[in-house]
């Protein structure tokens, strides 16, 4: 498991609860934390609060306090890349950000449902393995996931599955 893109979140999750942001790991350095699995992690996907209606909206006002999450991301001195994907980058690293309160309606996932995790002072939510699978398979039925995604998506699912069944594969 990369700790680096999961101690760079922790730090970019401590900036965001300095205004009372609580984020939430997704991706697959969220699935790592979950599995003690490498995936091979390209980037970091952290979900915000925002507009439920999730790409309906502009991209500058679907995320709610987005003014100041671009402050914090360049006083981090992160570029902000691409508006529309909320993306940012810093050495290499691909931060992109999403929106929490999508998870209802995208993947069944009740915002009520999410457990807080804490590290030192710094919270931040974190899907449990049936969390993931539902995000997963939602991800899945999207095209262009599934065309571009090299099968990663369907290895996940598959190691899902085995593990909240308690005979995780290895992959």
């Amino acid at each position: 498991m990369d700790n680096h893109k999961f101690n760079e979140f922790i730090k970019i999750a401590k900036k965001l609860n300095s205004i009372e942001i609580i984020p939430m790991l997704m991706g697959s350095v969220g699935l790592e934390v979950v599995t003690g699995k490498s995936w091979y992690a390209q980037d970091l996907d952290i979900h915000v609060p925002g507009d439920k209606r999730g790409w309906e909206v502009p991209p500058e006002l679907n995320i709610h306090n987005w003014n100041d999450i671009v402050n914090i991301m360049n006083s981090m001195e992160y570029s902000l890349i691409d508006l529309h994907e909320h993306e940012f980058s810093k050495e290499g690293l691909s931060v992109e950000f999403g929106i929490i309160d999508t998870l209802p309606s995208f993947a069944g996932v009740q915002l009520e449902d999410l457990e807080i995790h804490q590290m030192g002072e710094t919270k931040y939510y974190l899907l449990n393995p049936k969390q993931y699978l539902s995000v997963y398979e939602s991800s899945f039925k999207d095209s262009y996931r599934a065309d571009n995604n090299n099968n990663k998506d369907i290895r996940k699912i598959d190691f899902l599955k085995s593990m909240i069944d308690g005979n995780p594969k290895s992959y």
